[in-house]
């Protein structure tokens, strides 16, 4: 594995937490979303979280949310990173690194070449871009359903800013996914499922032996 960082997104339980830090995966992803089948809620954290390794970095993932949920998940999950997922605005995302002193990662939802240009509005705020295929607009989700984009279109990022691929990876497709894009960070959470929300163990092992594989 040529160095590349993979984030297990949607963690709900012990053993899939377990099954991630086995594999070698480098950050263990939480969201803090109720429209999503992987939410957990900050109340519930801290029992979650204490699974997770020292050597992984725990990331939050939030969609638009109110201060009162970002304090209360950044602490009981003692967070290393939030990740956002909704519209939120540079000032924003500028206001919450300060105030928490925590790095921020921004999703960026991509269809077509055009997209990549809106990462430039994060620059120099956001710590690491990540690159996800835009979901339907009928759907509640901005995320973890399945769907990829034409990783080509990444050839034409123009920005130097740290920069991460998601969206509709698994262990089929992972390998083909780094050789295109070079990415040096893999974000999955529904391609190690069974069902939506429930991690697999199996299928977590099996997508991090493939990215080892490369």
């Amino acid at each position: 594995m040529a160095d590349i960082d993979v984030k297990i997104c949607g963690l709900t339980t012990a053993e899939a937490i377990e099954a991630a830090a086995d594999g070698g995966a480098s950050h263990a992803g939480f969201v803090f979303f109720e429209a999503s089948p992987r939410n957990i809620r900050p109340l519930d954290a801290a029992a979650l979280t204490k699974h997770v390794p020292e050597s992984m970095q725990r990331v939050g993932v939030f969609v638009d949310p109110e201060d009162s949920l970002l304090e209360r998940a950044i602490t009981a999950a003692r967070l290393d990173i939030v990740q956002f997922h909704g519209d939120e605005k540079p000032e924003r995302l500028k206001a919450i690194k300060g105030r928490h002193k925590i790095a921020i990662w921004k999703a960026i939802p991509v269809s077509t070449a055009s997209d990549l240009e809106k990462a430039r509005r994060y620059e120099g705020i956001a710590d690491l871009i990540l690159f996800d295929a835009r979901t339907p607009k009928a759907s509640r989700l901005p995320g973890g359903m399945g769907i990829a984009f034409d990783w080509k279109l990444l050839e034409r990022i123009k920005h130097k800013m740290p920069w991460g691929l998601s969206g509709g990876l698994s262990a089929v497709n992972v390998a083909e996914a780094i050789a295109v894009t070079g990415t040096p960070l893999i974000d999955v959470s529904s391609g190690v499922e069974s069902a939506p929300g429930i991690k697999d163990p199996k299928k977590i092992a099996q997508f991090m032996e493939a990215v080892k594989a490369t």
